[in-house]
């Protein structure tokens, strides 16, 4: 059993907050918490702390907020804690070269991909979007680069056919703890080694947008079913008919063929729309100012809006 360690932690959402929980569950001493500067949210734009920063503040945990790691201050400040190791998981902010070297043991952070599959904001959702077959975890000693450095850890599971977005992300989030608080272990102990990633099999993952989620009934119909599922439950895909937007919450694969865009038909096991190749049918919708509803409860009442020959836009 190894000694236990000074850790500073690094994290902003609700992904990084449970790895943080299992940290402080953990033998490891939590010396201070980073996280972003708090952020408008909700329709009052009130400045909402982070996930990360309410679990600290419930602990009792030194929070510390700056705008950016390159300011010589932060630097000294982080420095002064003396940490043995940081541990980065969805911080959100560049940590220069000279950060990385503070800590003894460096930094290490949580990354939910099988590196160096996806790097970047956004791997859970482009996972499901591409159609991988699996994702997982990836525990890696942290280098100036994004996402790059030697992997220490990796937590495979596979992605099955109905695994949304927010699904995947959810068991990832189970995951990451145990395998960080494992790769600390052996890092500790100087059992674990890294290997080094291969720069060539690496795709970017971009961050996720609302623009993105349009969709464009010109695609085939296996990747809209899959973009669906992958932006649930944000950005949220969403169309329009007659001029009102319409967010898709599920579809699968429909019968049919037709312009893209073009409603096929209409009855309660869904709504089926023609695609570039094939049809997609949706299932679970909601419309401008209501909650999401099974198709088959807006069939009964709203017939006539869904009616074969429309065209979603």
């Amino acid at each position: 059993m190894s000694e236990p360690l000074r850790i500073v932690f690094a994290g902003t959402p609700e992904f990084a907050a449970e790895h943080l929980k299992a940290l402080l569950g953990s033998s490891h001493q939590i010396v201070a918490v980073y996280s972003q500067p708090d952020r408008p949210a909700g329709r009052g734009q009130k400045l909402t702390p982070s996930p990360v920063k309410l679990l600290a503040m419930q602990h009792e945990i030194p929070v510390l907020q700056p705008q950016t790691l390159r300011d010589p201050a932060a630097q000294a400040e982080l420095a002064a804690l003396k940490p043995d190791l940081m541990v980065v998981v969805a911080y959100g902010l560049i940590l220069p070269q000279v950060v990385l070297d503070i800590s003894r043991l460096g930094c290490i952070n949580s990354h939910a991909s099988l590196l160096p599959r996806w790097r970047g904001a956004a791997p859970i959702q482009r996972a499901v979007a591409a159609g991988d077959a699996e994702s997982g975890v990836t525990v890696m000693q942290m280098e100036a680069g994004l996402d790059t450095g030697p992997m220490l850890l990796k937590v495979r599971t596979a992605i099955s056919a109905d695994d949304t977005g927010g699904s995947l992300h959810d068991r990832l989030a189970t995951f990451g703890p145990q395998a960080v608080i494992e790769a600390i272990s052996g890092l500790a102990d100087g059992t674990l080694k890294g290997e080094v990633q291969d720069d060539s099999l690496a795709t970017y993952a971009h961050k996720l947008n609302k623009d993105e989620a349009r969709l464009d009934w010109s695609r085939p119909a296996i990747e809209l079913e899959r973009l669906v599922r992958a932006f649930h439950p944000w950005p949220m895909c969403h169309s329009t008919l007659n001029g009102d937007a319409i967010k898709v919450h599920a579809a699968v694969l429909g019968d049919g063929q037709g312009a893209p865009g073009l409603i096929l038909a209409a009855d309660k096991s869904g709504l089926t729309v023609a695609c570039g190749d094939g049809a997609l049918r949706l299932t679970r919708l909601q419309l401008p100012g209501g909650k999401a509803l099974n198709f088959s409860d807006l069939y009964n009442s709203r017939r006539e809006q869904f009616a074969p020959g429309l065209v979603l836009l």
